[in-house]
């Protein structure tokens, strides 16, 4: 009997503890950072912390609407505790699908038994897709869910334009994990592609933050294209997630074609 999708169930098979242990961080996140918000908020004592801070910070961690509740929840979670669980929730799932299975010589095992490479890559980059869709969907009920009791006054569709944003920022480093795993086989050189390419996003647009005349480093900042246009206030940005999701699917693409033309076994 043929088996639908086997690399795809393999690997959420694999890693469904890691997925619940992702999970608890995002909800312990959430649930540690915005029932605060009605006492450091609501009464003006996070605006006067605000405004004690040097401008250039605010600027750099983007709080400048901190003391309303769309710019509370951006600034803590999505542009924050949730951008860095993500990131390295999907770098560490990217990296582990090809360059990990390589090292570890399952790869080679289960191309072995009938898995085009075509097919390994593909599934295995929907299965961490599936695994950050996940946490962002689980991200957005706990935020609508303490919308009321933490007064945080967001709508469903921003929450929701919120979370595909930082879904998709997330696999952007996930996807290029898997492509330079599949190129490599390394491992470590994954890792800190997926990673890498987070952390310039995020200090290219600090930068642009703060400096008139380098705002065109925003184009080449997935984060920029994320959250520029504060998504949680503002609306959906559906240029940048057309960006972000393009590019991720680019970088999945690229990683199914390399991992066909590599020699792996050597």
């Amino acid at each position: 009997m043929v088996r639908v999708l086997p690399v795809f169930r393999r690997s959420l098979g694999d890693s469904w503890r890691s997925l619940i242990g992702w999970s608890v961080g995002v909800a312990a996140a959430l649930l540690l950072y915005l029932p605060l918000f009605p006492s450091i908020g609501g009464d003006g004592e996070m605006q006067q912390i605000i405004e004690s801070m040097p401008p250039e910070l605010v600027k750099t961690l983007g709080y400048e609407q901190i003391a309303s509740g769309p710019g509370y929840t951006q600034g803590t979670f999505f542009g924050l505790i949730g951008f860095l669980l993500l990131v390295i929730a999907a770098t560490a799932w990217g990296s582990a699908a090809i360059a990990g299975a390589e090292e570890s010589g399952q790869l080679e095992l289960t191309l072995a038994h009938g898995v085009s490479r075509s097919q390994y890559a593909l599934e295995s980059a929907l299965a961490v897709l599936v695994k950050l869709l996940w946490l962002g969907l689980l991200a957005a009920a706990l935020i609508l869910a303490l919308n009321e009791p933490s007064e945080l006054d967001v709508t469903v569709l921003n929450v929701l334009g919120a979370s595909k944003a930082l879904v998709g920022l997330a696999f952007v480093s996930a996807s290029l994990a898997l492509l330079v795993g599949a190129a490599t086989g390394r491992r470590s050189l994954a890792t800190a592609a997926g990673a890498g390419i987070a952390v310039l996003g995020y200090v290219f647009n600090a930068i642009a933050n703060q400096v008139a005349d380098a705002d065109w480093l925003r184009a080449l900042s997935p984060y920029s294209w994320a959250y520029h246009e504060m998504p949680l206030s503002d609306g959906p940005d559906w240029a940048g997630l057309a960006l972000l999701w393009g590019l991720g699917a680019v970088f999945a693409a690229a990683a199914t074609l390399l991992l066909r033309r590599r020699d792996i076994i050597g």
